[in-house]
């Protein structure tokens, strides 16, 4: 299906943007101009500005992040295309991070994506009330006691609920949203289960670990994101004939599955229940490795997945190398890659 020799392609999700990301290869390389136009247009979001001069609370609008993230790492891997030659033996990328994969392997064109993701952020956003939903990060705990912890927040959550002290619209909610590395477990559901998991673990007791809440907008890749599924339900219904997913130029793993696919025909029913579902990172790597490849670039801002992918290495005792391009520097270093 793909050379495990060749090194992998790998898209970050949201959190990894920043004001002034993909700026340097937007002034230096031609495609990555057109790049940038090409998403513009189709948001009709001047895309530059917001990445370049933001202000940085206008790029954290989840509706505006996903599609300056997603454009910022295809301008990334086009100019490594281009530029170096660089052709990945597969694609995988981190939630949002899905379709940066899918346009790098000619799934459908960046200008669909760019406009389908600012939808999605925009329904993932207003999914539930502000306030009512949360993420948190879990360290150290394992899967099955992640799980009960989820169970046992839930039931004190709702014991407080049932007190009246607080008016609660969203349904209590608590499960594991993204599995990202071994020992790093995301949360997501109903805010005051969250709460209760964290104040669980910082009791000690019958759990033991710890947990970190993150500042987001909305509990991502959970039972409470049914609505903006059903808006990705409708957005890809009604797609035009040349957004539907055309055979892939590589291999992915899409979040939902963690095995690789060149199947196109599946891609849209698998990013609609990507919404609703946990991020199988961890899987993904692990497979990855077990298959035999030794290296992936990072196309984007940041260095997430290159931390995540040393610690899933690390747990599978297999050397496995992820480097990143986001500017001209990590861009000439890419040489030693392809």
């Amino acid at each position: 299906m793909s050379d495990p020799r060749m090194p992998l392609a790998f898209f970050p999700g949201q959190g990894s943007q920043h004001v002034g990301m993909a700026k340097e290869l937007y002034e230096n390389f031609k495609i990555a101009r057109e790049t940038f136009e090409e998403a513009s247009d189709a948001t009709r979001v001047d895309l530059k500005k917001l990445c370049f001069d933001g202000p940085e609370s206008d790029l954290q609008l989840t509706e505006n992040t996903q599609p300056a993230l997603l454009t910022a790492s295809i301008a990334a891997f086009r100019v490594a295309e281009i530029e170096k030659g660089f052709k990945p033996s597969a694609v995988a990328g981190h939630s949002l991070g899905e379709y940066s994969a899918l346009v790098a392997a000619g799934a459908f064109p960046l200008a669909s994506a760019a406009a389908w993701v600012r939808e999605r952020g925009r329904a993932m956003q207003t999914a539930v009330p502000a306030g009512q939903g949360g993420m948190a990060a879990i360290l150290s705990v394992e899967d099955d006691v992640i799980e009960k912890l989820c169970l046992a927040a839930v039931r004190s959550a709702e014991a407080k609920r049932l007190s009246g002290a607080k008016e609660i619209t969203v349904d209590c909610v608590l499960s594991p949203a993204n599995f990202n590395a071994p020992g790093q477990t995301v949360i997501a559901g109903a805010a005051d289960a969250v709460n209760e998991a964290v104040a669980l673990l910082k009791a000690g007791g019958e759990f033991s670990g710890k947990a970190i809440p993150l500042a987001v907008s909305a509990p991502f890749h959970c039972r409470l994101m049914a609505p903006a599924r059903a808006r990705m339900a409708e957005l890809f219904k009604n797609a035009k004939d040349a957004e539907k997913p055309k055979t892939l130029r590589y291999p992915y793993v899409p979040n939902r599955t963690a095995k690789l696919t060149n199947e196109a025909s599946v891609v849209f029913e698998l990013l609609v229940e990507q919404v609703d579902h946990p991020v199988l990172w961890r899987q993904t790597g692990a497979m990855l490795i077990e298959r035999g490849y030794k290296s992936a670039v990072e196309f984007g801002p940041g260095k997430v997945l290159a931390g995540l992918a040393k610690r899933i290495s690390s747990a599978a005792a297999q050397a496995f190398v992820c480097t990143g391009v986001s500017d001209v520097k990590t861009l000439n270093e890419l040489a030693a890659y392809v």
